[in-house]
């Protein structure tokens, strides 16, 4: 692992380090998350699909890899970057090093680059984005970069989604499950199905393709919109979808699933400059006044001021002011911003699933 390789963003900054993972270029909008633990969860987090990590902690791998830390069925993020990747990791469930996690899934890594340098430029010019190379030349690179298409301009939601419904665990509903619920998949986290199931649900995922009538055919208690990557202004059949299902069951959004609710009701989404990616996010709850520490991992948010029918803000970031969570006044439907899940991150706020199993046990 003595390669040379580059990143090279959009704005023409370059950085110089050391391949590790498979040898291969690859492009996505460079971001960064402020984790310090956590990085399988987040390779494998299908809200980075598309998308270039960049973990601010400097030591990556030293715990390894193992067959239970993972949010998905693959690594999604388009490649990685570290100041540091540990080759001897020391761990009893490591099972491989990160490099061959992700020689194996064909994506690229850089090493031995200033990270912090990386952060505080898409701090101050914001998120863009970047290549990947260990065959190209700077020039080349930056060349190649410039005929790719942005971010905010693909739909990967229908890139990462489930190819066909599923249900989670070997039976469709168990002797102890107490409900049914239907997530549907924009980039679903495996860690959503298991708090679930912990809490005595049934969970079927779907396609983001299902159509109302479909999911509403499963008969279920609860309608879960699950997170997912990009721009959420792509996804007018979703919100079309989810329109339909408004006051048929009660529903939950998380992340994207979130911000697809919030534009159900008038409101209009747009860019973070540098988006909120990490466990340490402060949120505070405007129905109770406390104060939660979240993980997040998203480049978009909510606009307030189109909100209508009945729908109000429930919770907002403390760093930002940005909202964080909606409320209907009225119907059981409810959203947060930020990942109720973790995976990784503080595990403080999976009270939200018994808030949302609570709305679905009074409608029943």
């Amino acid at each position: 692992m003595t390669k040379k390789a580059l990143l090279v963003l959009a704005d023409g900054s370059a950085y110089e380090g050391t391949s590790f993972g498979a040898e291969v270029t690859a492009y996505g909008e460079v971001v960064f998350n402020t984790s310090m633990t956590g990085y399988q969860e987040m390779l494998t987090d299908p809200s980075y699909a598309g998308q270039i990590l960049v973990p601010t902690y400097p030591l990556i791998g030293n715990y390894g890899v193992n067959d239970i830390d993972t949010e998905s069925c693959r690594v999604q993020v388009r490649g990685f970057v570290v100041r540091e990747h540990c080759p001897q990791p020391s761990h009893w469930y490591s099972t491989k090093t990160v490099h061959e996690y992700l020689a194996a899934a064909g994506i690229p890594g850089i090493a031995a680059v200033d990270t912090r340098a990386i952060t505080r430029r898409l701090r101050s010019v914001g998120v863009m984005m970047g290549v990947i190379t260990s065959s190209m030349g700077m020039n080349e690179a930056r060349e190649y970069l410039r005929g790719l298409p942005k971010y905010d301009m693909v739909d990967y939601v229908a890139t990462i989604t489930t190819g066909a419904p599923y249900y989670w665990g070997d039976t469709v509903e168990s002797a102890s499950s107490s409900y049914r619920v239907v997530a549907m998949d924009c980039g679903l986290k495996y860690n959503i199905a298991r708090i679930l199931t912990r809490l005595g649900c049934s969970v079927t995922i779907v396609p983001c393709t299902t159509s109302a009538k479909e999911i509403l055919a499963l008969n279920p208690d609860g309608i879960l919109l699950s997170p997912g990557p990009g721009d959420p202004a792509l996804l007018g059949y979703i919100e079309d979808t989810v329109r339909e299902l408004v006051g048929k069951r009660p529903m939950m959004g998380i992340c994207l699933g979130h911000q697809i609710l919030g534009r159900v009701f008038g409101a209009d989404t747009f860019k973070l400059k540098f988006g909120h990616r990490g466990g340490n996010h402060p949120v505070c709850d405007l129905r109770t006044g406390r104060v939660h520490i979240t993980a997040q991992n998203h480049g978009y948010a909510v606009d307030p001021d189109g909100l209508k029918g009945n729908v109000e803000v429930s919770h907002i970031n403390l760093n930002d002011q940005t909202v964080e969570g909606l409320r209907h006044r009225e119907l059981p439907i409810m959203s947060i911003q930020y990942h109720s899940e973790a995976s990784p991150g503080p595990q403080d706020n999976t009270y939200l699933f018994e808030r949302f199993l609570d709305m679905v046990r009074e409608a029943r």
